[in-house]
């Protein structure tokens, strides 16, 4: 349980309306709201994330592995912990696009990271799946990426749909290094 969590409501001074709601902040989803780290355009050298990530170190990049053609990488804005993404490091934005070299290690990673996922965090199950194009709900439609999320029996409660917001139990940082140590070799 919380601290200082107790079965009495609490009023909390300074949200509006004053009544016995407790409230769940979550500012940094403020950037993915206002398309903070969004690319200007569908090139490139528009400013795509995917792009400058892998010239970052693994720690600040959020890299987890690196192939030689794509790369896994936690989502800044994961649906679970342990939200991850293979990519490939070259700028195509439709599977159609990638080489045979390309989609067979985005097909080997998607698997190192599903085993490491299970070594690390005990994932029941997963989602696994590319958003092609803005239509389909892809939040970076320029640049190809494959999202690979955990799930869990039960993690899925009141909060996703009562209050569209979701709660991480683990800081970013702490889940790259946890599922680097797990990665297969």
């Amino acid at each position: 349980m919380l601290a200082r969590m107790t079965t009495e409501p609490e009023q909390q001074i300074g949200v509006g309306t004053p009544d016995s709601f407790q409230r769940l902040w979550t500012p940094h989803r403020m950037a993915y709201i206002q398309g903070e780290n969004k690319p200007t355009g569908p090139g490139a050298d528009d400013g795509c994330p995917f792009c400058s990530i892998p010239s970052k170190s693994d720690e600040d990049g959020l890299i987890i592995a690196r192939g030689e053609t794509v790369y896994a990488v936690l989502n800044l804005y994961p649906y679970n912990g342990g939200h991850l993404m293979v990519v490939p490091y070259r700028h195509v934005a439709d599977y159609t696009e990638l080489d045979d070299a390309e989609t067979m290690e985005l097909a080997l990673l998607t698997k190192q990271a599903m085993t490491a996922l299970r070594a690390a965090s005990g994932a029941h199950g997963f989602n696994i799946g590319l958003n092609q194009g803005s239509a389909a709900g892809a939040g970076i439609a320029a640049h190809l990426h494959q999202h690979i999320v955990p799930r869990w029996g039960g993690d899925t409660n009141f909060m996703p749909v009562v209050a569209t917001t979701k709660v991480l139990p683990q800081l970013l940082a702490d889940t790259r290094r946890m599922l680097a140590a797990a990665w297969p070799v």
